[in-house]
């Protein structure tokens, strides 16, 4: 454990911020299964909805710097293929 002032209170904002991430990530997980769900229930109007909804959580990712462009841009495709596909 750190003895310095400064480093305690960065051990601090850092276990928050991992904390926070890990909650936007589990989040981020759950909108693109439910747009996978949503196609192997043959439900367009449920996919195109959540697909919407996993495009802005991506887009979200990569301003939060949470995930990296190619990435949320090959989820993103991968995801569209599957809506258009139905």
């Amino acid at each position: 454990m750190a003895n310095i002032k400064g480093q305690m209170k960065r051990n601090l904002q850092n276990e928050k911020r991992r904390l926070a991430n890990a909650a936007f990530k589990s989040g981020l997980k759950s909108s693109i299964k439910d747009v996978e769900v949503a196609v192997e229930n043959k439900d367009k109007d449920a996919a195109v909805i959540a697909l919407s909804f996993a495009t802005k959580k991506l887009d979200k990712s990569i301003s939060k710097g949470i995930s990296q462009k190619n990435y949320v841009a090959r989820q993103k495709s991968r995801l569209a293929k599957l809506v258009n596909g139905l």
